[in-house]
């Protein structure tokens, strides 16, 4: 059994890794063949508004990758899964799914998109630490709202209905001294095989999300082990820390791109990192 998982999860960091180098090999291409460059100006063309322009110019980016990497996506996230009987799930309802994963990166990288492009425009001389703020505020609200309006577009999720489990995970968390709204039992079994519980949400929607699968395999024994690791990782701190080392490695990451970006702009015949061209 360990050498199966062992092989399952090579099998999947080997995609995850084939796929950054392959998204990373078709942006270079992109910007080298002119591409983007002809894109942009075709849109300008056309006479559409302003604003409409890196919408559309993004969803382009998006539909194009999705179609050239469906065919790396459906091996790894569909027949792998199913090679290694971890789900049951159909075509049709993972390709619905996989839309709805497009359609939310698609709007939460425009929002970023249009908040970078508006900030290096009206402070190009230190966008660079705006953004780092913007990024820790825009993941707070992500953190804080993905329970209500993320989670349910793939599960449905209730308050869980066995009282005995949710009284000893509720004391639980009150012995560890961690405060949650309540324990919820989200419908895992309907798409995949594996067990999950789940720590999401800040502040007042801070909950606690048992997979049904998990509920059903493991004893109460095992799932207040499983918990109080996740419990573990919120009295230490541990979100916390991780959020500042992300804040901390983003921020230099912008500032370099704030370094270098007019040494490495006019290589592709750009000249400012407000040019939508140079967005891939």
């Amino acid at each position: 059994m360990k050498d199966k998982a062992k092989v399952y999860s090579s099998i999947k960091y080997t995609f995850i890794i084939f796929e950054f180098i392959y998204l990373f090999a078709l942006l270079v291409a992109v910007l080298i063949s002119g591409l983007s460059s002809r894109f942009y100006v075709s849109i300008v063309n056309t006479g559409l508004a302003g604003f409409l322009i890196l919408p559309v110019y993004l969803l382009a980016l998006f539909i194009a990758y999705y179609i050239l990497n469906f065919p790396f996506n459906l091996t790894h996230s569909f027949f792998l899964e199913h090679k290694f009987s971890l789900t049951n799930q159909h075509f049709l309802p993972w390709l619905a799914d996989q839309l709805k994963v497009q359609v939310i990166s698609y709007l939460i990288t425009l929002i970023c998109l249009e908040a970078f492009y508006y900030i290096v425009r009206i402070n190009p001389g230190n966008w660079w630490w705006i953004i780092s703020f913007f990024w820790i505020f825009f993941s707070l609200i992500l953190a804080k709202f993905t329970p209500q309006l993320i989670i349910p577009l793939f599960f449905k999720y209730k308050r869980i209905e066995d009282d005995d489990l949710r009284a000893r995970i509720m004391n639980l968390a009150d012995k560890m001294k961690v405060k949650i709204l309540d324990v919820f039992e989200i419908d895992f079994s309907k798409k995949t095989l594996k067990g999950n519980a789940a720590f999401v949400g800040t502040g007042n929607t801070r909950r606690v999300l048992l997979a049904d699968t998990l509920k059903d395999k493991y004893t109460r024994d095992e799932i207040e082990v499983i918990l109080a690791h996740e419990f573990a990782h919120c009295r230490l701190r541990h979100l916390i820390k991780l959020l500042i080392l992300g804040s901390l490695l983003n921020a230099l990451a912008f500032y370099a791109i704030f370094k270098t970006s007019i040494y490495i702009l006019p290589v592709f015949g750009f000249s400012a990192l407000s040019d939508i061209r140079g967005l891939p």
